[in-house]
């Protein structure tokens, strides 16, 4: 069975355009629905972050501030508590290799405006993956990650690419708005990508070859799916 690495932001805030900070981390149904599809498909799922530290869950994804009914949140706090000792020690990112791995996968939440889009070690990784040809996953804020690639003359490792994010309409009618340090879709856009959309909050994912990528946090499953469907042998 495959061997999927699982790339969540560290982060805890986000630096706002008024110069205050926001209260952030992981998207809760990303980081829960995706791991979930995964591992019951019986592929193994490893969780690495910036520096091996322990991610923090944002807590609107897991409340109705965030749009999350009482059933569903309560069910994603359970499953993320089941991956407790998972969550509590991640691998450094920094020591991972993509060699090592079938799939790389990077769920959302804003945090990872904060630290991933500038990682030079998950840029590394993801040019290495993406050399090899191997399944590069990112959902909704995740994609914000893609950012960190780079080649050689310094150009977006995925200029070009067809690929879809959180959009600059979801983000304005329910996200940060004019608060957002940046804006993901107008930033992939502005560095080359394809960016494709679909109507806001719809279940929309995007493949391109090896990069599959979710719009938003109601395209986990979808976007967990079409890495089942992408791995070597399935």
């Amino acid at each position: 069975m495959a061997q999927i690495l699982m790339i969540i932001s560290a982060a805890d805030t986000l630096p706002l355009a008024d110069g205050s900070t926001h209260a952030t981390g992981y998207w809760a149904e990303e980081v829960a629905a995706s791991h979930k599809v995964l591992t019951e498909a019986g592929h193994t799922v490893r969780i690495a972050t910036p520096g091996g530290a322990r991610p923090t869950v944002d807590a609107i994804s897991l409340d109705e501030r965030g749009g999350v009914d009482a059933a569903d949140a309560a069910a994603f706090k359970a499953y993320l508590d089941s991956i407790e000792e998972e969550l509590a020690v991640p691998l450094d990112l920094a020591a991972v290799h993509a060699a090592d791995y079938d799939a790389l996968y990077l769920p959302g939440g804003h945090a990872p405006m904060t630290d991933l889009a500038d990682d030079s070690h998950l840029g590394a990784l993801l040019a290495d993956a993406d050399s090899r040809g191997q399944v590069i996953a990112a959902l909704c804020h995740g994609v914000a990650g893609l950012l960190s690639a780079t080649k050689e003359d310094g150009s977006f490792l995925f200029a070009g690419r067809s690929l879809t994010g959180f959009t600059d309409e979801e983000e304005n009618q329910g996200g940060l708005g004019d608060q957002a340090p940046w804006l993901v879709e107008s930033r992939l856009a502005e560095r080359g990508a394809d960016v494709k959309t679909g109507p806001a909050w719809s279940d929309t994912v995007i493949s391109d070859g090896n990069l599959i990528t979710g719009q938003n946090p109601q395209s986990s499953v979808t976007t967990a799916k079409q890495v089942l469907a992408a791995l070597p042998d399935a």
